[in-house]
């Protein structure tokens, strides 16, 4: 693993040293600051191409076409709100999904169950422990934004969510995001409502370089990927983990994510 992460910069594989109880001290005191963390330069230089030579052949022929119009909480509606609320208006997301089973023994796969990155993790996120998740498909996704296309607000369903940027677009495909839009008992519809008009002051733009790990908080943290442009497409890693073990999707939840069952 040392020939794909720079272990000598963030060193995951000294558990307990005073180096990594640095780096978990530094990413916690993100994390309660800005609601991510960011660890660029994640893969060492040449890493994040090889990566993206091995999943473009399968990207380009035979990835999941995502395609659908929205609200922010991916909810047909909110019993407590009016259909014509400002915080259902409809936004669309279109991306391409090449999932865990797709890319066997590939890079982004190794890194993904790299026990020593779970534990990192685990500790930054103050979880006792993390499990990879079990399903086949789900476990590892790297999803793809071409020109014209974006990953539109919304929030996601776990409390953390957790990236690696292995291509950026040429322009676009920018981070956009707003920490703590909203609570477990606050709503904030008329915050949300704000933030889809483009009127919150308080949402930020990051353009990530290839090879950083991203992690925040994504449940009450709403976020979108904006459209992309020119003829590069954005890919990205997405790493599912869990507090416990054995998590799987339902067969609906897989056709729905990726069109198939299995």
């Amino acid at each position: 693993m040392k020939d794909i992460l720079d272990l000598d910069r963030y060193p995951l594989d000294r558990e307990g040293s005073a180096e990594w109880k640095r780096l978990v001290e530094q990413s916690i005191a993100a994390l309660e600051a800005d609601g991510m963390f960011n660890l660029e330069g994640f893969l060492r230089p040449g890493v994040a191409e090889k990566a993206v030579q091995e999943i473009q052949p399968v990207m380009a022929a035979r990835s999941h076409v995502h395609k659908r119009m929205h609200n922010i909480y991916f909810k047909p509606d909110i019993p407590e709100l009016a259909p014509d609320h400002p915080a259902l208006r409809k936004v669309e997301t279109i991306s391409h999904t090449v999932c865990a089973d797709q890319i066997p023994g590939s890079v982004v796969l190794a890194i993904y169950e790299y026990e020593p990155l779970l534990r990192f993790l685990a500790a930054a996120m103050g979880k006792s422990k993390l499990h990879v998740m079990q399903d086949p498909l789900a476990r590892t996704n790297v999803m793809a934004y071409r020109a014209g296309e974006a990953l539109n607000w919304h929030f996601d369903r776990s409390e953390f969510t957790t990236t690696l940027l292995l291509q950026q677009s040429q322009r676009g495909g920018d981070l956009e995001y707003r920490t703590d839009l909203r609570s477990d008992d606050n709503p904030n519809y008329e915050g949300v409502a704000k933030l889809l008009e483009g009127r919150d002051p308080e949402a930020k733009i990051l353009r990530m370089k290839p090879g950083t790990l991203n992690v925040f908080r994504g449940k009450n943290t709403a976020h979108r990927v904006t459209t992309v442009e020119g003829e590069r497409e954005r890919m990205i890693a997405v790493f599912s983990y869990y507090e416990k073990p054995g998590v799987m999707f339902s067969d609906e939840e897989r056709v729905g994510f990726y069109g198939r069952a299995a």
